[in-house]
């Protein structure tokens, strides 16, 4: 395992959209900086992502200074400021009730015309405060999540990307495959280790930073989701299911809780603590 590295970094700046791949992020309690801390939701401030939407595997987002850029291969892009928090709206995410702030009037028209539906973006001005993990006993009282989905990292590996690729070519999908590591849409990808390796850590270090590993990641739907046709197909759930399920959930990839921040850079030792 000496020679375990960072092999990639990926930023979703819009919950559901398509990110970035970055060489180099901070970590924050609740996350990298700018992952997950904008979202769409419905007139009901019910949350939108790729689940009820996968059309939004279509849609870019760029990190910018104050803000950030949409962007959709039919429409001309839209930069969006991070909004002043005079005004907050509640939105539900997972039964939580979360408060975050409405972006510009051009954000909303821009988002409902691509879906063709009546969405609004908004952003989480203060992960520290707006959303603590509340997933017993798997998570510890003062810890905090941005908008993703339960934690604020997904680490994934590419030997068990692999294996699961070789499981579906044995399948009755074979021609799903092989998938590509963007269906998963993880934070932190690692090179270097066995095929499920990561399920038998609990603390591991990335450079200089600190992470628990939290909980393995129950898949849902958008893993079938082609990021780029947004097409739906069988592939991976049905061979998780049959090669991944633990207790009710199908399996791939780990949830991390930083334990420190700093920054992580591709080519970073990955050392397993505990």
């Amino acid at each position: 395992m000496g020679n375990t590295k960072l092999h990639s970094i990926h930023v979703h700046p819009v919950k559901a959209f398509t990110g970035q791949a970055v060489r180099e992020a901070m970590v924050e309690p609740w996350g990298l900086t700018g992952d997950r801390r904008w979202v769409l939701i419905d007139d009901g401030g019910k949350v939108v992502t790729q689940r009820q939407q996968p059309r939004l595997a279509l849609a870019a987002a760029e990190l910018l200074p104050g803000g950030v850029r949409l962007s959709a291969s039919d429409r001309e892009p839209v930069t969006v400021p991070v909004p002043e928090p005079l005004d907050t709206t509640t939105l539900s995410i997972f039964g939580t009730k979360v408060d975050a702030v409405p972006a510009d009037d051009a954000a909303h028209a821009w988002c409902s015309a691509f879906l063709g539906a009546d969405v609004r973006l908004v952003h989480m001005d203060d992960p520290a405060t707006r959303r603590p993990i509340d997933d017993a006993p798997y998570s510890r009282p003062g810890e905090t999540v941005s908008l993703a989905d339960r934690y604020p990292l997904l680490l994934t590996t590419l030997a068990s990307l692999d294996a699961l690729n070789s499981l579906i070519a044995q399948g009755d999908h074979a021609e799903e495959g092989p998938l590509p590591m963007n269906r998963f849409r993880p934070n932190v990808v690692v090179a270097g280790t066995e095929a499920w390796a990561e399920d038998d850590w609990s603390r591991i270090s990335i450079g200089e930073v600190t992470f628990r590993v939290a909980k393995m990641c129950g898949r849902c739907v958008v893993t079938t989701t082609d990021q780029g046709t947004a097409e739906r197909g069988r592939e991976p759930l049905r061979t998780l299911g049959r090669h991944r399920r633990f207790g009710d959930r199908l399996v791939f990839g780990q949830n991390l809780v930083p334990e420190s921040t700093g920054r992580v850079r591709i080519g970073d030792a990955v050392t397993i603590l505990e």
